[in-house]
């Protein structure tokens, strides 16, 4: 099925629904938010078939806390160029979205049993930006995000999705922004093919996502090597793991951009609808 059947299956599913979908997108490098490459294509195309939300909470592998769930409640998140040596253009891009100060605080009591905490130093981080300006160009819609803490088991971050789900029916997006597999060190530069274990990790998470295991997917042990090879650090894994989490069994899950990119990150993504 192409991407375009795909999203036109999504864009019939969601008529039928008052709730909005949760969505993970796997971002891959900073340079898809200035290409016009297959990744940034599928982003716009998805933008035009997800309904308007009343706001959007990110949650970004690229805010990492320790010991503490940071919600940003700042009128106007700033546009945070998180990366370096990249092209002068990359550092031009702003997306100028208006925040949402009193949903984030009410956030920060949804989750109050996981050390949330308010926080207006941060404000949109590369993970967060470079698909928000595909998927809603005119940055004309509410945005906060939610930090990951790097201390707390996989388990929980779960079971923060499972806290937010509520706010689907309130019109707010859930958007996790991260890669299902993300190993900077084994990089195969010039269109490398994917590396065998990072294919497998790929379709070990795709299986297990699409039978609702996901005491599968948060058992460190039981993934063993293989995930220790497909993250050598968590944070672009946990993004995929709330979003998981904040779906239930009345939504249909859908994949897209299952591919591996430069050998070992995967651009998977997924839609609960």
């Amino acid at each position: 099925m192409s991407i375009s059947q795909q999203l036109q299956k999504l864009k019939d599913g969601l008529a039928a629904s008052d709730r909005m979908p949760v969505v993970f997108l796997g971002h891959g490098s900073p340079m898809n938010a200035i290409e016009d490459n297959a990744y940034s294509r599928s982003w716009a195309q998805l933008g035009r078939n997800l309904p308007r939300p009343q706001a959007i909470l990110v949650v970004s592998a690229h805010w990492m806390t320790k010991g503490s769930t940071l919600v940003n409640v700042t009128a106007r998140p700033e546009t945070i160029h998180d990366f370096y040596g990249f092209p002068q253009e990359l550092f031009r891009e702003q997306y100028p979205a208006p925040g949402a100060p009193e949903l984030a605080a009410e956030v920060v009591s949804i989750l109050a049993s996981h050390h949330a905490e308010g926080d207006d130093t941060w404000g949109l981080d590369h993970g967060a930006w470079s698909v928000l300006k595909f998927l809603y160009p005119e940055a004309d819609v509410p945005v906060f995000q939610l930090s990951i803490d790097m201390k707390a088991d996989l388990s929980e971050h779960v079971e923060i999705g499972r806290a937010l789900r509520g706010l689907r029916d309130r019109g707010v997006l859930i958007l996790g922004s991260g890669n299902v597999v993300h190993n900077l060190r084994a990089l195969r530069w010039g269109g490398g093919a994917a590396h065998d274990w990072a294919e497998e990790f790929d379709g070990f998470f795709a299986e297990r996502l699409g039978q609702g295991d996901l005491g599968a997917l948060t058992d460190r042990a039981g993934m063993g090597q293989l995930f220790r090879m497909a993250h050598p650090s968590v944070d672009h894994y946990l993004p995929s793991l709330t979003v998981a989490g904040a779906a239930d069994a009345r939504d249909t899950l859908l994949f897209m951009n299952d591919a591996i990119d430069l050998g070992s990150v995967s651009m998977r993504s997924f839609i609960y609808y």
